[in-house]
């Protein structure tokens, strides 16, 4: 393009600089709007995507709670379970104290020193027996599993902890980063500023109860047992026997006992689900938001365009009549919202940054990947030349004789 066409299009800008600043502005609001929102969106979605080391697909777990002076928790756990284990269908099944990405269980700090001055490690705890690896379908990497000799029953109000622990590889590594894992295995670590256990064994994954913990993947299983009148049950099945499962066993452990009552019989799947069911909210707000702005702006852009078009259809016709070709009556108007576009795109890099530091500091999320911003100039260059290029292209179809006509 000529400076001969540039001129002329900057002047016609700053003469009617009202609307062509509002479209500068809309499409830097969007760009910032568009481009926070999609990495918030990707972040959400790997978080949602994180595997938890189960078979999620042929898991679920259900409560028991028993009442009454004769209910005896330790039989009724060690029987439940053989019923459980030897059910036509079920690979394997555990007693435990929380249900990974439930939002409920417990944690704990470990330490590789004894003392109070120690700082120390954040991790999940799951109370489990020596079935709880082929129940959670997870890799022993080092060391071994618990025995059954190992197990023991933790009684109410009871405050002391085995002297053996099985930890995941992520725990591992922060405990003992400049230790291999094989090397972790017989390792002291501490609890309570003082009470030693022993590492056994390292597995490979599972996940904490708190999707939104950073320490997600810090679990350590302990080899016990809860002697309480409420206990959970974690089953794990053959595939395609999940659902059918759920309701004979909720049955038969109902008829089992008569004095209790089974509860919250749920799949796994459910409680990813449920766990994720903000960020699954914020995603399909976000992209309503992302598409509505996009129209709108490109909405924006047309009518800018149309009404340019418009009032000066006798010029248009003046140039036709004087040689100029469609071509460049198109060009005209294209470059004319390049320039709005690109005005608005440059703000629009400035304000995206800046929303993005703010959203570091009010809400701890991640810095802005720079490849982001560049995306998103591109992506609203080309949403932005499209729209104009309806406009354009009837201005192109102006008869030259509309300059020979009077208004």
């Amino acid at each position: 393009m000529s400076n001969l066409e540039f001129g002329p299009i900057m002047r016609a800008l700053l003469r009617n600089k009202v609307g062509a600043i509002l479209i500068a502005l809309q499409i830097a609001v969007t760009m910032t709007i568009i481009v926070n929102a999609v990495f918030i969106i990707v972040e959400r979605k790997a978080m949602m995507e994180r595997e938890s080391g189960l078979d999620e697909a042929n898991t679920f777990y259900l409560t028991t709670t028993g009442f009454g002076k004769d209910f005896e928790s330790k039989r009724v756990t060690i029987e439940d379970l053989a019923l459980i284990r030897n059910t036509p269908g079920v690979i394997d099944a555990i007693q435990v104290n929380a249900i990974p990405m439930s939002g409920s269980g417990w944690s704990m700090g470990l330490a590789t020193q004894p003392g109070e001055e120690i700082e120390s490690v954040g991790t999940a705890n799951y109370m489990v027996d020596d079935h709880a690896l082929n129940t959670y379908d997870a890799e022993l990497l080092a060391g071994e599993n618990f025995s059954p000799e190992d197990i023991r029953f933790r009684e109410r109000n009871q405050s002391d902890w085995p002297d053996l622990a099985i930890i995941t590889q992520a725990l591992a590594k922060s405990l003992f980063p400049e230790l291999g894992i094989d090397e972790v295995v017989g390792k002291t670590i501490y609890i309570g500023d003082n009470e030693a256990m022993i590492i056994k064994g390292i597995i490979d994954k599972l996940q904490a109860p708190w999707v939104g913990w950073n320490n997600l993947d810090h679990v350590t299983l302990t080899p016990e047992m809860m002697a309480f009148p409420s206990m959970r049950y974690l089953i794990r099945t053959e595939p395609g026997m999940r659902d059918k499962l759920m309701t004979s066993l909720e049955e038969t452990l109902a008829n089992q006992y008569p004095n209790r009552i089974i509860r919250n019989v749920e799949t796994i799947t459910a409680t990813r689900d449920k766990s994720y069911r903000q960020h699954s909210a914020m995603i399909n707000i976000l992209t309503a938001t992302m598409i509505l702005l996009t129209l709108i702006t490109a909405l924006g852009i047309i009518g800018l365009a149309s009404f340019n078009v418009n009032r000066r259809r006798k010029q248009i016709g003046t140039r036709r009549a004087l040689g100029a070709s469609k071509q460049a009556i198109i060009r005209y108007f294209m470059v004319e919202n390049l320039i709005i576009s690109s005005f608005g795109l440059i703000l629009g890099v400035g304000l995206t940054i800046g929303l993005n530091f703010m959203l570091i500091e009010w809400f701890a999320v991640k810095a802005l990947d720079w490849y982001y911003i560049p995306t998103g100039v591109v992506l609203l260059f080309v949403v932005g030349q499209l729209a104009a290029f309806g406009p354009a292209f009837r201005a192109a179809q102006i008869s030259p004789a509309l300059a020979t006509r009077t208004i």
